[in-house]
């Protein structure tokens, strides 16, 4: 109770100071205060594992404009091609619903991973080979896809450093290379993936994507990434 009226008194002072928001981060061992919030006007803003985040509008004359919380996924696909076999290295995930379809390695890029990263990671992690990030190639954009989230998929071509696969047990049921014209028409390969397909072939016939040059930001002094556009002779020069 007397948390309770500790929040009308507290709203009631913010309102006369004429405050615009007020955001109440509750962690798991103070969680008794949700439902008290929520009773006085509270909403969900996000949430992690370790705590929840609530916020009031305080101020009724104007439209609240809090921007919502991150709403989008971001995932790469990795295009590993080998240029002296003309094959892509290619996987079918183990836990999935339905039919079991040939696709590009990758997956969801971790906080503060760069693509690039990402990419070869997942490449790793997934089929036991060590790649080069070479440039992106193209990305996909949908919406209402896991947890209601908008979905960016990244391409990202890069070249073999090893070509022996050790298949990862736990996510994968299947991994081989397949020349990428086989890839294009077979039978297990879905339209998106198939158009994905015909893309790199374009890619390869013209060379130009989108490369990674790490570097500090001037004000910060914190990592960056800039990704620009780059020429064929760029992208068989460039490395990580």
């Amino acid at each position: 109770m007397f948390q309770y009226f500790q929040i009308i008194n507290s709203l009631k002072i913010w309102s006369e100071q004429k405050k615009r928001t007020i955001w109440f981060r509750v962690h798991l061992s103070h969680s008794e205060w949700i439902p008290i919030l929520v009773e006085n006007g509270f909403k969900f803003h996000h949430a992690r594992e370790e705590y929840v985040m609530l916020y009031y509008w305080l101020n009724k004359e104007t439209v609240c404009n809090i921007p919502p919380y991150a709403h989008t996924n971001l995932g790469v696909g990795a295009f590993v091609f080998n240029e002296k076999t003309s094959e892509i290295l290619v996987v079918k995930e183990k836990n999935v619903k339905g039919h079991m379809f040939w696709k590009l390695p990758g997956g969801y890029i971790e906080p503060g991973e760069n693509i690039d990263e990402a990419a070869q990671r997942e490449v790793l992690e997934e089929t036991g080979i060590q790649t080069m990030f070479k440039c992106l190639v193209a990305f996909r954009h949908s919406h209402n896809a896991a947890f209601d989230c908008s979905d960016i998929y990244m391409i990202a071509y890069l070249t073999p450093c090893t070509f022996d696969i050790t298949k990862c047990e736990i996510e994968i049921s299947e991994c081989k290379w397949i020349k990428l014209n086989e890839y294009l028409y077979h039978p297990e390969v879905h339209e998106n993936n198939r158009l994905l397909a015909k893309k790199m072939i374009e890619f390869l016939k013209n060379p130009i994507g989108i490369t990674a040059e790490h570097g500090i930001h001037p004000i910060t002094k914190k990592p960056l990434c800039v990704y620009s556009i780059s020429t064929n002779k760029e992208i068989c020069a460039c490395e990580k």
